[in-house]
Parts: C-alpha cells; structure tokens; sequence
C-alpha cells in the first residue's frame, strides 16, 4: 500500500481534525482538540523544530500522523523526541514506519543525536519501536476517573490559617507567580530528558496560552500570599477534563496541598459539566500516584519510553 508522509497544512481545519481523529482513536486517554492541533504548530518556538507530520493512504484518508521536534529548553543538547499515533483500523499498512523514518531524518537534519518515544506498553508496539533500534526506559500510566460518579471529598471548612484557593483565572492580568511555581514544581518532576524553564514569555505562548487549558477550572493553592500549590486543568470542551500539572512547591509539601488543589479543580470540573478526568503518573512517582488513586482514579493503560541514539546525515 503506498503511504504519503506530509505535514499539517497551516490553517487548515480538515487536517487538524484528522489529527484528532487518529488521536483519540489511538490515545483516547488524551485531550485533543483541533484548535489545540493547530496551536501546537503555531506557537512552537523556533528552536524546536516542531513538525506535525501526517500519513495518508492511497485514497488521502489520514491514516496515522506523528509530532516531532527538539526539546530547545534542555541544558544538554540535541535531545529529540517523536511521538507517532496509527488509527487501530489502520495498522500494520506500513504507515508507522513511514513516519518514523521522515521523523528520524528531520532530526539527524537539526543536529539530534537522541531520539525518545512514548510507546503504548503492549506487545505489539513494543516490537515495533525495538524492530526499528529504541531501547526501553522508563514508563508511566495513563489514569481515569469516573467524574460523573466519584464522591469527591468535601472541602475543609474552613480551610487551614492562611490558606486560599484561587482559580488560574484570578492570575490573568500577572500569571508570572504561576509561571515561577510552574518551574519550581517542575524541576522534581521525574524525565528522562531534563528542563529548563527560563523564558517567561515562551511559557505564556506554549503554556498560558494553551487552548486545552481552562484557567477557570485550574486551582491555584495561595499560603500567606504566595502560590504554594496548583493543579492545571486542560478541558475539551465536551465533558472531558485532564490534569495538565500538578505540583507543589518544596517549602509547603507535606501538607496536603496537591489534595485540596485537585479537590477544588475536580469539583469545579464537574460542576461544569465533565463527567470523565484523565491525568499521567511517571509509573515511579509513587506520591502522586497515591493521591490519585485516593481520588479513585485507575490505570486504563501504560507507555513506555523509548529511546535511540541517531547518527548525522551522510555528507
């Protein structure tokens, strides 16, 4: 069968819904929408590289479609990443491939000499990614909850002496103190590939300005008039809500903060209509894990994390 690889067209909406199309087909467990199809290629920052890649059939159905580009905020150099999605009525037509290999040279082409992967943890995946020369490395579940039915715990009331909850939308005119508890929480964030949060204004395009983040439903955790705790809500806009980050800073861990901010989100989600959350969990942050699973989220699937070293173009 032949397989077309091209990228995303700007502006055009028939090629961001194919892209959500194939997602939540293949990772239902994700928010995507097609407005936050094309904000990811429209606000990458240059230094990334950022490709949309798309494989259509013979018949130009979008079959599969893959996001690459270089983690430009890394302190080490040349770290790549690809992520490729096939429609499960699609797969094993060669479209996989065909998007790794275009993935694979526009790296090498930018100067990456790594390549990582998230691959769904079954064993057909697996061999696909191992087939080809990635190497596993660490893994992380994909969580669910019941929004629509989960008993939600109750707010303390009051809350604890100086404490406040605030939504992200009371930040709007100054997010800056979000972005700095954005840093600090995710430096202890485990990664194969460390980051660097040190643009300011790079964070309000790719970050604050998310389409998928709903700062009415974010809470932000406030001790003594400083952010101390927050947990960012991505919305779809059709009942579905995720946890983008949560994270508390070092100084007021210990407390229960990350609770009572996701308490807060999750019952304001519902209360706006979501009935299904999703979050992520690095499969060793046992911390969050156990918070999650108190809420009664549970596992409905794992990645792995895959990674390949690349070689420069010949020439």
């Amino acid at each position: 069968m032949t397989v077309t690889i091209r990228d995303l067209r700007p502006g055009d909406a028939s090629d961001a819904e194919a892209v959500v199309r194939v997602r939540r087909a293949a990772l239902p467990f994700m928010i995507t929408t097609a407005p936050g199809v094309a904000f990811e290629r429209d606000s990458a920052h240059p230094d990334k590289h950022y490709r949309l890649l798309l494989a259509e059939d013979g018949d130009g159905l979008v079959i599969a479609t893959a996001q690459v580009g270089i983690v430009y905020d890394s302190p080490e150099p040349g770290q790549g990443f690809v992520n490729a999605y096939a429609h499960p009525a699609h797969r094993g037509r060669g479209a996989g491939t065909a998007l790794l290999r275009a993935a694979e040279e526009h790296l090498a082409a930018v100067g990456a000499v790594a390549s990582y992967a998230w691959v769904l943890d079954d064993p057909a995946h697996r061999a696909f990614a191992e087939r080809r020369g990635y190497r596993v490395g660490r893994s992380a579940h994909f969580l669910r909850l019941d929004l629509a039915a989960a008993e939600l715990p109750q707010l303390p009331d009051p809350l604890p002496a100086g404490v406040e909850l605030r939504s992200g939308a009371d930040f709007l005119r100054d997010p800056r103190p979000l972005y700095e508890a954005d840093a600090a929480a995710s430096l202890d964030e485990p990664g194969d590939v460390q980051t660097e949060f040190a643009d300011y204004e790079d964070w309000l395009r790719h970050t604050w300005g998310d389409p998928h983040l709903d700062k009415e439903l974010t809470t932000v955790v406030v001790v003594d008039g400083e952010v101390a705790a927050f947990t960012a809500a991505l919305n779809d806009g059709a009942g579905r809500y995720g946890s983008g980050m949560t994270g508390t800073l070092r100084a007021h861990r210990g407390r229960g903060l990350a609770k009572l901010a996701k308490t807060d989100s999750l019952r304001r989600a519902r209360a706006a209509g979501c009935t299904e959350a999703f979050t992520g969990n690095d499969t060793g942050n046992a911390p969050m894990l156990a918070v999650n699973a108190w809420f009664g989220y549970g596992v409905c699937a794992t990645e792995a994390r895959y990674v390949k070293k690349l070689e420069a173009p010949a020439g």
